[in-house]
């Protein structure tokens, strides 16, 4: 660390030296979440030996003309509950060097980047998630003509941070990626209507093989194109990834290759849009290191063909959870919204959302497989052939209403089917499980300073043959939130399992919220009991045990 502080300190003062009129700029911000637990027997939720638990980060950048740097401090102290078990002590979790103009983007140490939808190729980070998969090495971006990137990347993906040292993973990871904007290279194509865009990459792992008993690949290769077409109001996006053989844990060391295929089609216009996708997965658990498990080492990213739920029984009893090692779904929305001249009342137009998703298992052809031959090839996967072992399904219908400039109601209904013995997210149910969910939520603006938001949701869940509730049976929650501008909001929520088949576990889950926020400062403190679930964002989980106590929280930039 000290070593990277002086060279950043020296090349930075050199910079000036050769005539740099500014000292340049810095930005950056900070977080801190402080927990205080309680034991609750009936929830299931511990305190740890420590009692408070802390997480703290603070990010730096600087810029001086075309240089740039930047280091982030993390404090795990120790890591508030959820977050991977590989998280601890205080250190740099992140620094880097670069130099940027209008050709060229150079960067030496920590980056973060992605290859088209990252199906290839996607090196990020989600706080919420305690996901970080920073590439540690170094990352060059061309543009040598207008129209044209070429990017190219090197190095060692973060593991884990233990002991406030950053741990890498097994492997090595190295990529090439080329865009072509066609129409910078063409411009007559402007007046067609077309824009039209090509694209390709290259991603190669190395791990070193260390079975006695297997003989593995150490260089494992994917490769894929990708082009985005549009036209007027419509647009078209394709992209396909073939993936080398590379046994693995997830696909318990077989030497099938693996491919993934992504469609996205839109059409937009005022007062409606539609959009269509399509994805098809089989053996694409790409990782840094192959003996990881659930998140962990991941190089490329599946995107979820879902809609992204912010209600809370919606988004947290039964989400869904992307599945690498194959899946094959689809989407559909549309969005329309009833002109205001049409309706009764002629002020304020109506949108109306309809969204339906659904992924099932691939098709495995096993045919002329022979699985004794010693090629360790145990099917064939082919694109979106999918068999009728249903693992996801979403209808979901939303509309909005404004009565006035001060009142709006929202009404949401969610049927929800999810195959348990797939995407596992509890254990108190087996196969399917299906859930209907109904959200109001209302929004009264008192006045300019003041106003008032409630969400009444209710969850349903049949009964099994024994007339038993599924899993944890009926939930209703309510949520309310209060806001003072521009400094101040109180919010509430109560979860109540009033449904469950145990009489001594139908509980309220009771949370309250104040925060007060001035400027890049937020503030908030929070109370409360909350249940264990899984936790998604974008097809990515992280399991949430159950909690009850104090949580505090502290934001800032700069």
């Amino acid at each position: 660390m000290k070593n990277w502080i002086i060279g950043i300190a020296a090349l930075s003062g050199s910079l000036n030296a050769l005539g740099q009129s500014s000292l340049g700029s810095i930005t950056g911000n900070m977080e801190a979440t402080f927990q205080y637990l309680n034991n609750d027997s009936l929830i299931g939720a511990t305190q740890p030996a420590e009692k408070g638990l802390l997480n703290s980060y603070m990010n730096v950048f600087y810029t001086n003309g075309h240089f740039k740097a930047g280091a982030r401090v993390e404090s795990y102290l120790p890591r508030i509950q959820g977050y991977p078990n590989r998280f601890d002590g205080t250190g740099i979790g992140m620094r880097y060097v670069g130099y940027v103009n209008d050709y060229v983007d150079v960067t030496l140490g920590n980056f973060y980047e992605q290859f088209g939808s990252g199906m290839i190729f996607r090196a990020y980070e989600d706080r919420n998630l305690g996901y970080d998969n920073t590439v540690d090495g170094g990352r060059l971006i061309l543009r040598p003509i207008k129209g044209i990137q070429l990017k190219g990347i090197y190095g060692i993906q973060r593991y884990s941070f233990e002991g406030g040292r950053v741990v890498g993973a097994a492997g090595i990871t190295r990529g090439f990626d080329g865009e072509l904007h066609l129409n910078s290279l063409l411009p007559r194509l402007d007046s067609s209507g077309f824009d039209i865009t090509f694209g390709g990459s290259f991603v190669s792992k190395y791990q070193k093989d260390d079975r006695e008993d297997l003989i593995l690949p150490e260089n494992v290769g994917s490769y894929g194109g990708r082009f985005q077409v549009r036209y007027k109001k419509f647009d078209l996006k394709a992209e396909y990834i073939h993936k080398e053989n590379d046994p693995s844990e997830d696909n318990y060391y077989i030497y099938n290759p693996g491919h993934a295929a992504l469609i996205n089609f839109g059409y937009s216009r005022k007062g409606f849009g539609f959009a269509l996708s399509a994805k098809s997965v089989d053996n694409m658990s790409y990782r840094a290191d192959r003996t990881k498990g659930l998140q962990d080492a991941f190089i490329n990213y599946l995107p979820a063909l879902n809609k992204t739920h912010s209600y809370n029984l919606v988004a947290t009893l039964y989400p869904y959870a992307t599945r690498p090692v194959g899946e094959i779904a689809y989407q559909a929305e549309v969005l329309y919204t009833i002109a205001k001249e049409k309706t009764r009342r002629g002020k304020y137009g109506i949108p109306i959302n309809v969204n339906f998703s659904t992924a099932y298992m691939p098709m495995l052809h096993t045919s002329g497989i022979d699985s004794t031959d010693g090629s360790g090839i145990m099917y064939v996967g082919r694109p979106f052939d999918m068999s009728d072992s249903l693992m996801w399904r979403d209808f979901n219908v939303n509309i909005s209403y404004k009565f006035n400039k001060a009142v709006s109601l929202t009404l949401a209904y969610f049927n929800i089917t999810l195959n348990n013995d797939v995407s596992k997210v509890t254990e108190d149910a087996v196969g399917l499980i299906n859930a209907n969910i109904g959200v109001a939520e209302i929004g009264w603006k008192i006045n300019k300073k003041h106003n008032l938001r409630t969400e009444l949701q209710a969850l349903f869940v049949p009964n099994d043959n024994n007339g038993l509730a599924i899993d944890k049976g009926n939930w209703a929650t309510i949520v309310m939130e209060y806001t003072i501008s521009p400094g101040w909001f109180f919010g509430l929520i109560d979860q109540y399992n009033y449904g469950n088949s145990n009489e001594d576990r139908r509980l309220h889950h009771v949370y309250g919220s104040i925060g007060w926020i001035k400027d890049a400062t937020r503030l908030t403190i929070n109370y409360g009991r909350q249940r264990a679930g899984l936790f998604c964002v974008g097809g990515v989980c992280r399991v949430v045990p159950a909690s009850n106590g104090l949580t505090l929280s502290f934001t800032q930039s700069f």
